[in-house]
């Protein structure tokens, strides 16, 4: 009996020693544990607000120069972004445009696009910086705000000219058009350049054909007969060159009445197939194959509600016989 009393608390002493221990070993590792998780949480916010900080966009700017026949230049500015995978045009956006001359940066004027993200600014003959080598070199630069980084560009050209003259030799109409280089001061023709002539339309020009000039700049391309005009008969012929290496582009043009007058007045137009206002014997059987059709279903559904209605119904209390 002694015997299994001291067995007994020896078994006892031994549990309340590995309680002790495993109370040691928890008291040492929890709050490591806590402060890990802590450090974890705070490391995940961290990571999470960083993710959830707006990026700025990144915009692009294209700029084109054209240089007309009364030697002003139009600048033609494109602004645009990406943003998840589409094209956004930026419209109502502030677009500066200045001259590069040697270490000048004079400024001209500034443009706000349209809702197209476009914009057009006029630069007078008199504004112009031509450096030793002729040429004009202008940048546009869009400044950026609180959701849109900076961005620019930049266009180089020679000066040139082109003069597009209207010929008309008995029943023969054409015009000769004439690429003449004014980057040295001196008037000297341009030759082997290819030079487009279209006629003006409501939406694009249409594209006539086109002209390479010869050793004196010059080139002539004959007008077809019968192209419609406005009220009076006139239109427009655009000589152009795009994109040119040297010179980049340049637009003239003319008017002239040599073409077929249209009316401009809106008029009702008579009935018939090809027209907005169809044929009256087709309207009438139009009208009629619908009634027909329609009326076909209103039978069907009336036949169903009567046919329901008199659907036989068990009395509400049975007698049972």
């Amino acid at each position: 009996m002694k015997k299994y009393s001291k067995n007994q608390a020896l078994i006892k002493g031994c549990r309340q020693l590995l309680v002790c221990a495993a109370l040691s070993v928890l008291i040492n590792i929890l709050p490591s544990h806590v402060f890990a998780q802590a450090d974890s949480a705070k490391t995940t916010a961290d990571t999470t607000v960083a993710a959830t900080e707006p990026s700025l966009l990144s915009p692009s700017l294209e700029l084109l120069s054209i240089q007309k026949a009364d030697s002003s230049v139009d600048l033609k500015v494109a602004l645009k972004t990406k943003f998840k995978g589409s094209t956004i045009k930026l419209p109502l956006l502030k677009v500066t445009f200045y001259q590069v001359a040697d270490t000048v940066n004079k400024e001209m004027g500034f443009i706000i696009t349209d809702l197209n993200g476009k914009g057009v600014f006029n630069c007078k003959a008199n504004q112009l910086l031509v450096d030793k080598d002729g040429k004009v070199h202008f940048k546009a630069m869009f400044a950026g705000n609180k959701s849109m980084e900076a961005t620019d560009g930049e266009v180089t050209a020679k000066r040139a000219r082109i003069d597009i003259t209207p010929i008309k030799e008995d029943s023969v109409t054409s015009v000769k058009v004439k690429l003449i280089d004014v980057g040295t001061g001196k008037e000297a023709g341009v030759s082997n350049i290819v030079v487009g002539i279209f006629v003006k339309r409501q939406f694009f020009p249409m594209k006539l054909g086109e002209v390479t000039t010869d050793t004196t700049g010059e080139g002539t391309l004959e007008i077809p007969k019968g192209l419609p005009g406005d009220a009076n008969g006139n239109i427009t012929l655009i000589a152009k060159i795009d994109e040119n290496e040297t010179y980049g582009n340049l637009e003239s043009s003319t008017s002239q009445n040599w073409g077929v007058a249209v009316s401009d007045v809106n008029s009702v137009m008579p009935r018939a197939l090809w027209s907005a206002h169809p044929p009256l014997w087709m309207v009438i059987t139009f009208v009629i194959l619908v009634a027909t059709v329609w009326g076909h279903y209103f039978v069907i559904v009336f036949e169903l509600l009567r046919l329901r209605k008199e659907e036989p119904h068990e009395p509400n209390n049975p007698i049972n016989v």
